[in-house]
């Protein structure tokens, strides 16, 4: 694995790790509502989704995503729409996988909240395109193609796992706060108005 294609990985990874979207605002909802601890189950659904990604970029399945526009386009527009969702739920306040003042989550079982983080996950559009069309770019085919892939998910895993702890620490001193029904509405808008930010940058993503 070249050093210089890793760095450069780890970085991209970073950014995009500590960005806006369905998996932070995921973590954030369940830092509010059950504290870090429990959010971290979460976050374990959420990488275990992101190392099913990178075993379909492995088996050739997301090269084959980008190369079919029909496929490619099914796919953005499906996320968009997703993302949509996600946000017009938060803001008019309708269950949905961020909206923390409807997030039952309190009784929920440590693998239920594990199954909502990794299926909220392989459904959001943003963690697909990096996967299908960025990830491709770090891998050198002349060399061991699943040597690279595994440097690369520790390179991705590992450092979006603390990022994401840091996000559910941050909510979880919040609790005292954010459990008022007025700042955990507050939190749904500006959750749900950045998901509608993201839906658009994505409606924007050219194959």
């Amino acid at each position: 694995m070249d050093f210089h294609n890793f760095f450069l990985f780890v970085l991209t990874e970073f950014a995009l790790s500590a960005s806006p979207g369905p998996a932070v605002m995921l973590v954030v909802a369940y830092g509010i509502t059950v504290g870090w601890k429990r959010a971290i189950f979460a976050i374990l659904g959420i990488l275990t989704a992101n190392a099913i990604y990178f075993t379909i970029s492995a088996t050739g399945l997301g090269a084959l995503i980008v190369a079919s526009h029909t496929l490619f386009s099914v796919v953005k527009w499906l996320g968009v729409a997703y993302l949509a969702y996600l946000g017009l739920s938060a803001i008019f306040g309708r269950p949905s996988p961020i909206t923390a003042s409807k997030l039952d989550s309190r009784n929920a079982s440590g693998w239920k909240i594990w199954f909502g983080g990794m299926t909220l996950q392989l459904a959001n559009p943003k963690a697909l395109i990096f996967f299908i069309a960025i990830l491709p770019q770090f891998l050198n085919p002349a060399a061991n193609v699943p040597l690279q892939m595994i440097w690369l998910a520790a390179g991705s895993i590992i450092p979006e796992f603390f990022i994401l702890v840091g996000y559910a620490a941050l909510a979880g001193k919040m609790q005292t706060v954010a459990t008022r029904p007025g700042f955990v509405r507050i939190t749904d808008r500006v959750a749900g108005s950045l998901m509608l930010a993201v839906a658009m940058i994505v409606a924007a993503i050219q194959q």
